[in-house]
């Protein structure tokens, strides 16, 4: 039994080149299903491949401005963090559930404090140790992270000029990845499909043993060190970034001066952008102008990945996120996370005080537990 009808609203997302919306028709239909109201700002699912009609047919309401569907909602179900000019919008009695990745941003940190708003993060959500509401974006950027490093290898685009499998006869690209998590796992399986010498960096043992068992012939699994990631370093084509510390920022596990030690014509896809990246030479950059070049290394850096391919991403993550968005529909945020710990470890910030201690370290901020609040 829900405490009451909840406004929620999903607007549409405005950071450079996001196509992605945060509710798909059918998840739309299943809040709606269980008495709350939703609404849709007016094209917010487009590109995504779902017009106005999709939702208004099963009873949606179509708001026509980001500033009328804020200022009517209470709930707010993004992807992607709030931009500046989504900051004004923003309330004290709204409940933001969507992709943050405070750490990377002491702007938008500050932002949100000052807002007074309770900002639940799809990222820090966490139940048995996993990270359910960011894994089907990992898959989804891990996938694309060898896709894109192959075509920035294309000589064309100034790489080095190898194809990843090679052809008989002649030697495949290596990939070298770091980080055996969801995203690496995943861009090693593209990496291996396609024939190339695969070596993934880890520092858990006992993951290193799992990926053993359940990788193909060409991929090595390899302790992660300064000395091994050095040596591996000058010899690799594709090197993928995919290192997470949940909430915190991305070590820095290639330096700036390695850069000298690579072949030219190396492609470095910092998959961990979002939290910082973890290459010391990376920059964000967008879908639109998705590279630049440092001597001679391609880097790729986009803080979006998944927005490429928007009806893919959108699905898999509403298909993650919406039991979620339904506890917090029907029982409001504060109760939601008092029976369910796993979104109580998603809140981030509430009511102008953070509640999570790596985003408070990040920027040496006042940290207060999330009991306080749930008491």
């Amino acid at each position: 039994m829900c405490i009451r009808d909840r406004i929620i609203g999903v607007p549409k997302e405005i950071k450079s080149d996001e196509s992605r919306v945060g509710l798909t028709p059918a998840g739309a239909s299943a809040l709606i299903n269980s008495g709350h109201t939703v609404n849709i700002e007016k094209g917010a699912g487009f590109s995504s491949g779902f017009n106005d009609n999709d939702y208004s047919s099963i009873g949606c309401e179509i708001i026509d401005s980001a500033n009328e569907l804020f200022s009517t909602s209470e709930m707010i179900i993004k992807v992607k963090e709030p931009i500046e000019e989504e900051y004004k919008l923003i309330k004290q009695n709204h409940l933001i559930f969507t992709f943050f990745h405070f750490a990377s941003s002491e702007k938008l940190t500050k932002a949100m404090i000052n807002s007074g708003a309770v900002c639940l993060a799809y990222e820090t959500v966490e139940k048995n140790g996993k990270l359910p509401l960011l894994i089907p974006m990992s898959e989804v950027a891990g996938r694309m992270a060898t896709q894109q490093g192959a075509k920035f290898l294309e000589k064309p685009q100034d790489g080095f000029g190898i194809l990843l499998g090679g052809v008989p006869g002649v030697q495949p690209a290596n990939v070298m990845i770091l980080g055996g998590g969801i995203s690496g796992t995943e861009a090693a399986k593209m990496a291996a499909g396609l024939g190339a010498n695969v070596t993934i960096f880890d520092n858990n043992l006992e993951r290193l043993r799992e990926l053993e068992n359940i990788m193909p012939a060409n991929v090595t699994p390899i302790y992660s060190n300064q000395l091994n990631i050095e040596k591996e370093v000058k010899r690799s084509h594709l090197i993928i970034g995919s290192v997470l510390i949940p909430g915190s920022k991305a070590p820095k596990l290639i330096t700036e001066s390695m850069l000298s030690d690579m072949i030219p014509g190396t492609v470095l896809v910092d998959i961990a952008i979002d939290q910082g990246g973890c290459f010391e030479s990376s920059k964000p950059t967008t879908h639109k102008n998705p590279i630049f070049i440092k001597k001679g290394i391609i880097h790729y850096a986009v803080t979006n990945m998944p927005g490429a391919v928007p009806n893919t991403s959108t699905t898999a993550l509403t298909n993650a996120t919406l039991s979620y968005a339904i506890q917090l529909a029907n029982n409001g945020w504060k109760k939601a996370c008092k029976i369910d710990s796993s979104l109580a470890k998603g809140l981030n910030i509430i009511n102008g005080s953070v509640v999570y201690k790596e985003v408070a370290n990040a920027f040496d901020l006042n940290y207060k537990k999330v009991s306080t609040f749930l008491n």
